[in-house]
């Protein structure tokens, strides 16, 4: 059997009775990283009587072969990543998918989770949402990649690294409206656990200081009533800005940020694209 185990993604008390059975009897137990498994294991008291294999992003594709390997020879393997649900930004899935073509059984031990977590504590809303995991990492796949999203109604939950959270929300508000609600959510469950709420603008005028630890961004959806904008009309207010001795650049950028539209939107309109 293939046992996907949800570890705590801070305080070790999160840890279920279930993870402790599942370390101390797998036959081999597949770690993103062994030392991290080998501290947690310590913690929870618990003897690791299995083989502890590396299984991370550089060394997946060849492991999954070999785990499955083990899976078909009636080994029970355990999958572990450092923080939360393998599979789900995380190793995991190439190895669920080899098993389930196989007939593996697989199943899964459910734990702590950022992405539910995050939303949450968010205070938006939490009916609806997505799972969008970490944004492209080139600004300009990043900026096609929200731009495919500005629509999207409901409740968006991202990853992302805190040195490169700035620059996110920064596009995040060039893509979604500098006015649109969101939350950062930084090293939940730990003990400096902290959650900014306000807009995208504010969090990246917030994010331009030093920010650390483990981040989940949470991202309100376009509220499924709102009227799109005249452009027609914001065209013309630029018009106006610029007659009364206002530069081009900045009349579109204030009215952008006004109306709550991406301002390369407003730029296009302006000049005819």
């Amino acid at each position: 059997m293939l046992i996907l185990a949800g570890a705590p993604i801070g305080r070790t008390g999160d840890a279920t009775p279930r993870l402790r059975e599942a370390l101390g009897t797998a036959d081999v137990i597949a770690a993103e990283d062994t030392r991290r498994l080998r501290r947690l294991a310590a913690d929870l008291g618990v003897t690791l009587t299995g083989r502890v294999v590396s299984y991370y992003d550089a060394n997946e594709s060849r492991r999954a072969a070999e785990l499955l390997e083990a899976l078909v020879q009636g080994s029970t393997v355990v999958v572990i990543t450092d923080a939360g649900m393998p599979g789900v930004s995380d190793p995991g899935y190439r190895l669920t998918r080899l098993a389930v073509d196989a007939g593996v059984p697989v199943t899964a031990l459910p734990g702590p989770s950022a992405v539910t977590t995050a939303l949450a504590v968010s205070g938006l809303p939490s009916d609806r949402f997505c799972f969008e995991g970490f944004p492209p990492r080139k600004p300009g796949e990043r900026a096609r990649r929200l731009a495919g999203l500005a629509a999207e109604e409901r409740t968006m939950v991202f990853f992302e690294a805190p040195h490169r959270l700035r620059a996110c929300l920064e596009a995040m508000a060039e893509a979604f409206g500098p006015g649109r609600a969101a939350a950062v959510c930084r090293e939940l469950t730990k003990t400096y656990e902290e959650v900014r709420r306000g807009t995208l603008a504010e969090l990246a005028d917030w994010a331009a200081g030093e920010v650390r630890g483990e981040i989940t961004l949470v991202v309100a959806g376009l509220p499924p009533d709102l009227a799109p904008p005249d452009m027609a009309e914001l065209v013309d207010e630029v018009a106006r800005r610029e007659a009364s001795g206002v530069s081009r650049k900045h009349a579109i950028v204030d009215v952008a940020k006004s109306a709550g539209i991406p301002k390369r939107d407003l730029y296009d309109a302006v000049h005819g694209r």
